[in-house]
Order: structure tokens, then C-alpha cells, then sequence
């Protein structure tokens, strides 16, 4: 295993998690918020009315009695994604992309039937998979179909982007691709791809699977050199929007491609992992600096990432 020192980490201006929950979320990050980007649903509804899209809510289930309804619903649907409102880090997300008679097919290619998914929705009232324990609600959305320029890199899973946000500015982000080891999830502790993404156009710079630098995706096999993400600079837009609708100083914003409906708002976090600057190659921390130190803050969303793409882009 290679070690670096804590005095290089420092020069690099890596950001570590004490500094993170100290300076940046305990500091800007208002308590009161943190209900709203920690339920789904609630997240969903505060976004919309700051012109931020979602994928299309089909059903909500809050009470046991109403899992009935679901067999219905789901009846007619190829597919769908069933989500618990206050779960993390993917726990209890079941994605549907389609149908072999009777049963449900699910993004790993594995068959479920819909009294198995019946069983998961009453996990997820129980609680199993919410940040707590506690009860939960559980929402089923549209199924995503990623835009073909992006799902070509990612294996089964939809691949999101993930962009840190603080004060309102876009100050790093990454391409989060699925792999055979994370099980169709663009999570990177399950062995994601990380992809860094340049602020200032959406192109690639570095990646990274469990910590380690790679070229190739390990499943598709393509190179992960020169991806450019589309309309990058309507997405930041979008995710500097949430700074608004949220109050939140400090979060991850996470994103995908919809192949019909362009970008998509997955879901916040209020407490964004650090390894996306592994990724990047770079640190956080000079970036978050250059925003605590400008006198003049931009105060609309598109002055936000305009100066954000010029100060911290590398093309």
C-alpha cells in the first residue's frame, strides 16, 4: 500500500473530515435544513419550485395498507425505481428496467417478483434502510434511461454526476460510472468509478475505482480520457440552483442525463464524501477558500457558475 504524508496532503489542499464537518458543514450548514435534503421526497418538492427537475414521482407509500395499490400501479410499467425518502448512500434502492412475464427485471440483470418487491416496500416503511431506523415513506419515480453518450461508460447501472456546491458556486465535480463490483450503483465505497470533471467545460480529467488511479472502465473497457459531458453548463446551473431552494452552504448535488428529459436532480447531500478529489487530483480546500474570500458574492445562479468555470477551470 503507498502512504502519503499529512504535511503533503496539506500542501496538496486536500480537504480531510474532521476540517470538512468542522469548517464547512457544521459551519454552513443549517440544522433546520438538514430534514429537507434527508427525505427524498421532501428534497423533490422544495427543488420544483426553483425551476430544478426531478424524475416523475408515480406513486408515494406512507402506510402499509397502501402497498395493494402498488401491484396496480406497477402492472403497466417496463420500468420504474423505488427509493426509501430517507435512506443514504443507495441503501434500499431496487431499480426496475423491465419485464419477463411475471416478473420484474432488475438493473443487475437478476429476476424479482412483484410480491418480493411488495416485501422491500414494507422494509422500507419499517425503517431498514432510513438514516435513523426509524418509519419511512417510500416513493416510486420514473425509470431514468440515460442519455447513450454517457451510458456507454457505465456498466447496467444509470451513471450520475456529483458536484460539490458551497455558497451557492460549483467547486468540483465528478462522474460517478457502475461497475460489476458496485452491483449496478454509481457509489464509489461499493467500487464505483470516480471520474474527475473539469469546472470550467464538463471534459475528463482523472479517474479512480476503490482509491486507485485507472484508465479504463474494468467492464466496459473504454478508455476514460475524453468524455465531455453535454449542456454542462445548464447542469451547474442547476445544481447552484439548489442552493437557493435548500439554504444549505455546503453539499453534493447529484445529477443525471435523462436520454428525453436532459439533466435530472437524483437527490442532495448535505454530508458530500471526500473522494472526489481523488478523482480530481486536486484538493478542495483551495477552491472553498477562493469562494470565503470574495467581497463581492455573485448572487444569481448563472454569475455564480459563470465565475466558478473561469476561476477553477483547466482548458
Amino acid at each position: 500500500m503507498d502512504w502519503i504524508s499529512p504535511r503533503k496532503l496539506r500542501k496538496l489542499g486536500i480537504l480531510n473530515m474532521n476540517r470538512r464537518n468542522v469548517d464547512y458543514i457544521a459551519r454552513y450548514n443549517e440544522r433546520a435544513s438538514y430534514p429537507l435534503v434527508d427525505n427524498k421526497l421532501k428534497t423533490k418538492l422544495a427543488v420544483s419550485e426553483y425551476g430544478v427537475k426531478t424524475p416523475e414521482l408515480l406513486q408515494v407509500v406512507r402506510q402499509q395498507h397502501e402497498i395493494s395499490h402498488f401491484r396496480e400501479m406497477a402492472e403497466g410499467l417496463a420500468g420504474f425505481a423505488i427509493k426509501p425518502a430517507k435512506g443514504s448512500g443507495g441503501k434500499g434502492i431496487t431499480v426496475i428496467t423491465g419485464r419477463d412475464g411475471d416478473d420484474y427485471v432488475k438493473a443487475s440483470g437478476a429476476r424479482i417478483s412483484v410480491a418480493m418487491l411488495e416485501r422491500h416496500l414494507t422494509n422500507i416503511l419499517a425503517g431498514l434502510y432510513s438514516l435513523a431506523g426509524t418509519p419511512d415513506v417510500a416513493i416510486v419515480e420514473d425509470l431514468v434511461q440515460s442519455t447513450p453518450s454517457l451510458a456507454r461508460y457505465s456498466f447496467q447501472g444509470v451513471p450520475d454526476i456529483r458536484i460539490i456546491i458551497f455558497q451557492g458556486y460549483p467547486v468540483m465535480a465528478m462522474l460517478r460510472l457502475a461497475t460489476k463490483d458496485s452491483d449496478g450503483k454509481a457509489n464509489l465505497h461499493q467500487g464505483a468509478v470516480g471520474v474527475g470533471l473539469d469546472i470550467g467545460t464538463g471534459r475528463s480529467l482523472n479517474a479512480v475505482q476503490f482509491n486507485r488511479p485507472i484508465t479504463l472502465h474494468p467492464d466496459t473497457g473504454l478508455a476514460l480520457e475524453n468524455i465531455q459531458i453535454d449542456s454542462w453548463e445548464d447542469m451547474l446551473e442547476m445544481a447552484s440552483r439548489c442552493y437557493e431552494a435548500t439554504g444549505l452552504g455546503y453539499m453534493g448535488v447529484d445529477l443525471v442525463v435523462d436520454s428525453s428529459k436532459g439533466p435530472l436532480l437524483l437527490e442532495l447531500n448535505a454530508r458530500p464524501g471526500l473522494a472526489i478529489q481523488m478523482a480530481n487530483g486536486e484538493g478542495l480546500l483551495p477552491r472553498l477558500r477562493n469562494i470565503e474570500a470574495l467581497k463581492r458574492p455573485h448572487f444569481s445562479p448563472r454569475e455564480r457558475v459563470q465565475y466558478a468555470m473561469g476561476a477553477f477551470g483547466k482548458f
